[in-house]
């Protein structure tokens, strides 16, 4: 996982612009996340799904209050299926690139973690931390 100023999948792969970022603010700003998932050889043609969470410093969800006055958790995800080319070695992992840009997140100052989980799983390796600044004084 990796933040960006933006992030787009073409042909089956990630370009990135404004990479490598674990700081921002104080003031919003739009923002992408990339993903490279590799898939296991023998978990090809298999549906799986993803989902990828914004939580806070205590590991709570980010909910944002909606046009609708509703409160909805900083989330995305779906499902997905990679299939093996033919001719690939077996054993050889499978790449699912995915991108995606938000708007401007109106954040609190302080540490946040995106956490990718697949088929209900995650690891610690799976998580993504940034930090948005206070204002200067």
């Amino acid at each position: 996982m990796l933040l960006a100023d933006y992030a787009v999948v073409s042909d089956g792969k990630l370009t990135i612009v404004g990479g490598g970022w674990s700081q921002t603010g104080p003031e919003p700003a739009p923002f992408g996340i990339a993903l490279l998932i590799q898939v296991p050889w023998d978990q090809s043609n298999t549906v799986h799904a993803f989902a990828v969470q914004l939580l806070d410093a205590d590991g709570e969800p980010v909910v944002l209050e909606t046009d609708d006055d509703e409160d909805q958790p900083v989330a995305f995800g779906g499902d997905f299926e990679v299939g093996r080319p033919p001719g690939l070695k077996p054993g050889t992992p499978l790449d699912f690139p995915v991108a995606m840009n938000s708007t401007p997140l109106p954040l609190e100052p302080g540490r946040y973690e995106w956490r990718l989980t697949i088929d209900g799983e995650s690891h610690q390796d799976w998580t993504l931390a940034f930090t948005v600044r206070s204002e200067e004084v």
